[in-house]
């Protein structure tokens, strides 16, 4: 068998001349499988981007009110850790009255994960996961928003018997991906949406949004991005390795590792041993920590998971770790489009310092990036929607990278 790492978004953007970013750590040198071929494949006929799409029947009813059609259309995307095609399901929202001119502007939205089952969708969500009131403040605004469930999320109705999908959690490249696939599903569901977009997202999310304006040079068909907005993002990861090793993880990183890992053992099976993070109440409990049920929550269920149990047992499984975080942390290469990026400082998951090291990295690569450090950071803020609608009218853009870089 042919021994290599997993593919990185690095790989990408050096294929693409990038060369300003430093090599992944050996411990990413896993035992992942990448068959080769002495067979020529021949051309195949693309393959249509929508697969199909049904009318919502679970919408609140803020978003019945505003919307005037939404549609939950079925696609293609693509899986970032084998390149892959996967299939995925994409909220989309059409806002009342006639478009513009040049057609309505496509936000697609990334809500934060409260689980890796299937059932944890937005999709199967009224709520969303909390994006209601962004959602209809967009839709008032003029957009048409599209909200993915990200790979092994939902319930995409391929029409056939294909195997469900698991969800590769903080893979910020799978992410970017179906996060530009949904984008590219409301542009072609909705004949009077223009092509230009703009990308944004919390915790999670936020890492999508950021990582897919990363990737809109390469991946985004023809559609133009015009900004990103990463509300609390997930960036700079490379602390969760030494929490785990310092039995210092606090109850909401205790599910974000738990949740990271089962992600990495569907995708490496042969490189990722689970027994090799978790052992005792983490082990019993693991399930509950993946899942999103409403009582007891998995940060509830962390509260009873000494941080020891999730100790890595050996000097080699905190290196795998360690590299692993680094293939999904932010910034991985420069971005398209001007960055909004808010957050408070005392996330939970994310504490000001990783934060602070990713803004500072992004600005070193030359990103042009609006920072706004707030108690309480929200998407839907009127500071947000202004830098919003600002990206949609080429109104000149605030960098505060000056100091960072």
């Amino acid at each position: 068998m042919l021994l290599c790492r997993p593919r990185t978004r690095r790989d990408l953007l050096m294929r693409k001349g990038y060369r300003g970013l430093v090599a992944l750590s050996a411990a990413t040198l896993v035992f992942a499988g990448c068959g080769t071929s002495d067979k020529t494949e021949q051309p195949e006929e693309e393959a249509p981007h929508n697969l199909g799409s049904v009318p919502a029947t679970n919408a609140a009813e803020p978003l019945r009110d505003a919307a005037a059609s939404i549609d939950l259309i079925t696609h293609i995307s693509r899986s970032g850790i084998d390149d892959t095609q996967s299939t995925v399901t994409t909220s989309v929202f059409t806002p009342k009255g006639d478009a513009p001119e040049d057609g309505f502007p496509i936000v697609a939205l990334a809500p934060g994960a409260t689980g890796t089952a299937p059932e944890c969708a937005p999709s199967l969500s009224a709520s969303l996961l909390g994006v209601v009131p962004t959602v209809v403040a967009l839709l008032k605004a003029g957009y048409v928003v599209a909200v993915p469930d990200f790979q092994g999320l939902g319930h995409p109705s391929t029409g056939d018997d294909t195997e469900p999908q698991y969800h590769p959690y903080l893979d910020s490249t799978t992410a970017a991906y179906n996060l530009v696939d949904g984008a590219q599903a409301a542009r072609i569901a909705v004949p009077q949406t223009s092509g230009a977009w703009l990308t944004m997202g919390i915790a999670e999310g936020g890492q999508a949004a950021w990582a897919a304006n990363e990737l809109a040079d390469n991946y985004s068909y023809e559609l133009e991005l015009a900004g990103s907005v990463s509300v609390s993002p997930m960036t700079d990861l490379d602390g969760l390795a030494d929490a785990a090793e310092n039995a210092t993880l606090n109850n909401e990183q205790k599910v974000v590792l738990a949740r990271f890992l089962a992600g990495l053992e569907a995708a490496y099976p042969e490189a990722i041993d689970l027994d090799d993070f978790r052992r005792g109440v983490a082990q019993q409990q693991w399930d509950n920590l993946l899942g999103c049920q409403p009582a007891p929550t998995a940060v509830q269920v962390a509260a009873q998971i000494p941080p020891e149990d999730l100790r890595p047992t050996s000097a080699e499984a905190l290196d795998t770790l360690r590299g692993f975080l680094q293939k999904v942390n932010l910034p991985q290469g420069p971005t398209r489009a001007p960055m909004l990026v808010a957050y408070s400082g005392t996330e939970p998951v994310s504490p000001a310092a990783w934060t602070d090291r990713a803004l500072n990295a992004a600005c070193k690569l030359g990103d042009t990036i609006t920072i706004r450090k707030d108690p309480q950071p929200q998407l839907d803020s009127a500071t947000t929607m202004t830098w919003i609608n600002d990206r949609f009218t080429s109104t000149s853009v605030p960098n505060d990278c000056k100091g960072r870089s």
